[in-house]
């Protein structure tokens, strides 16, 4: 009898058909006390107020609730005047941020790339007024001057690293009562929180490190892949990363070492004595692609902290910054960086993202990336959802439906999924034609920084023969290695696997046109998308 195993069957289609909209339910709704940390509100699909003839209905999303913001445009100022009269009749102030007084509003400094303006919402004095609120401003706007007028007017959206957790307050318990805005995790998919399932854990690694050659057997310069994260902390194979390069004399993304979350574990609850959800994901990343491509140069920039979130602004800000450092490479300007592909893990659902209302500027960001020969990958996020999530859903979808098709000379958003160990997709991946590669991203093993350990304590410890012996600690990262799941950590994963096609290609013109193109031989070697 033949000793070979069965092939794995494969389905061309699901066991199961659900109707569309099933497949697109809600994300979940971070809880209360996330929110509050950046005035945060959910926009209710129920209760949303709506323009009547104007636009699809809104479905739920996250936002800073005081405040709007305005693409830097010449009509900017124009738009803006517009927007705080209605504010005014409102009962409401709405002024530009402090952080943009400095800043001609039609005459950006920076016009190469895009950015936005924010527009903060405040009751007038001695007024008693409902609550200011950014959406109730705009669909006021729109219904006033009409949809082309406040097509780059927006939502500061809320942007999460969407962690997948075992915490019982996260998913159907009898603590939880779902909000009629977003589901919870299902049991299935928080079972990928559970150290053991593929929640955040130590492992001891017994490999040889990955082996980075010197710059001599390389042909041409190495590729650099960089990220925006929560940063990188110090480890034993990350010692060629380069952390926070600033852009002239201003810093890009945060720099303070007190709220680092690769230095200090434990900010939020600080006596609680736990290590906080996100601390640690950067430098997870960053080892994930040295493990797909060791040749490749690494940077870093952090914009989240421990426990996220950030808001859309803060996150275009610093995008603003990488992105002109590529530009001026590639353009060949003085203070300028090298970048071949950079890798996000973060998201957010917009409310409307099928009518002309959808937010541009951060899509003119990343195009301009990709027109600069900078392949951009995206994490599809871990709601187990269809639902597009942003800025990944800019990828050119394999059905055509999206609003963004691949051009020639435009390098494109690759939006990424995560699988299992076993080679199938994981539950908590999202779905649809808008995501086009797939990645390792369930129980995967990279670095955590080895001075990461928690006040968890292992079960048992007593001393034998002058050695300590115990049980597993379960949050004590002194070998320096971990286990975690997430689409977060399959995006720079397949970042690395590229970087690895462009290695021994790098010689030669750095401009534009050669840096499209050798994105794109590199994109169609791994995915199905061509030009």
């Amino acid at each position: 009898m033949s000793s070979t195993p069965p092939e794995r069957p494969t389905y061309t289609q699901p066991v199961y058909r659900q109707p569309e909209i099933l497949n697109q339910r809600e994300p979940f709704v971070p809880p209360r006390p996330v929110l509050d940390m950046v005035s945060g509100r959910a926009l209710d699909p129920g209760t949303a107020l709506p323009v009547g003839g104007l636009q699809e209905q809104p479905r739920s999303t996250v936002y800073v609730g005081p405040r709007l913001i305005v693409s830097m445009t010449p009509d900017a100022p124009k738009v803006i005047k517009q927007l705080q009269a209605i504010a005014n009749s409102l009962g409401w102030a709405a002024t530009v941020d402090s952080r943009e007084q400095s800043r001609d509003l039609g005459d950006d400094p920076r016009a190469a790339v895009p950015g936005v303006i924010r527009l903060n919402l405040t009751v007038k004095d001695k007024e008693a007024r409902q609550a200011p609120d950014g959406w109730i401003l705009l669909q006021n706007a729109r219904a006033k001057h009409g949809l082309e007028a406040m097509r780059r007017v927006g939502l500061d959206h809320i942007v999460l690293l969407r962690s997948i957790d075992a915490n019982p307050f996260h998913h159907p318990s009898p603590f939880h009562h779902p909000s009629g805005v977003g589901e919870t995790m299902s049991p299935a998919v928080s079972s990928y929180g559970v150290p053991g399932s593929g929640g955040r854990q130590p492992v001891a690694y017994a490999g040889a490190a990955p082996k980075r050659r010197p710059n001599y057997e390389i042909k041409g310069r190495r590729p650099v892949v960089a990220t925006l994260d929560t940063g990188c902390g110090d480890h034993p194979w990350l010692q060629h990363v380069r952390r926070g390069p600033r852009i002239d004399d201003r810093d890009i993304g945060y720099v303070d070492d007190e709220s680092d979350p690769e230095l200090w574990f434990d900010q939020v609850g600080a006596l609680d004595g736990g290590i906080d959800a996100l601390a640690g994901h950067g430098t997870f990343i960053a080892g994930l692609i040295h493990q797909a491509c060791p040749d490749a140069d690494i940077v870093t920039w952090r914009i989240v902290g421990s426990d996220g979130p950030i808001v859309e602004s803060d996150m275009i800000e610093a995008l603003r910054g990488i992105a002109e450092l590529a530009r001026r490479h590639r353009d060949g300007e003085d203070g300028g960086m090298a970048i071949d592909v950079f890798t996000l893990s973060m998201g957010y659902y917009h409310e409307t993202p099928k009518d002309a209302l959808f937010d541009p500027t951060l899509y003119d960001i990343l195009r301009l990336m990709g027109e600069c020969g900078v392949a951009v990958v995206c994490s599809a996020g871990n709601d187990a959802t269809a639902r597009p999530m942003f800025p990944a859903a800019f990828a050119p979808w394999a059905d055509g439906v999206g609003g963004v098709k691949a051009q020639p000379d435009v390098v494109p958003v690759t939006s990424v999924g995560a699988t299992n160990p076993n080679g199938t997709d994981a539950l908590f991946s999202n779905a649809g034609p808008w995501v086009r590669a797939h990645a390792p991203g369930a129980a995967i093993l990279s670095t955590i920084p080895p001075t990461f350990d928690g006040g968890l304590e292992p079960a048992a410890r007593i001393e034998a023969y002058r050695r300590i012996r115990e049980s597993i600690d379960p949050d004590d990262y002194a070998n320096g290695f971990g286990l975690w799941s997430g689409t977060s950590f399959a995006a720079p994963l397949f970042a690395g696997r590229l970087a690895a096609k462009l290695v021994g290609h790098m010689e030669g013109d750095d401009d534009r046109a050669a840096a499209v193109n050798r994105a794109w031989r590199a994109l169609t070697q791994i995915t199905d998308m061509a030009p």
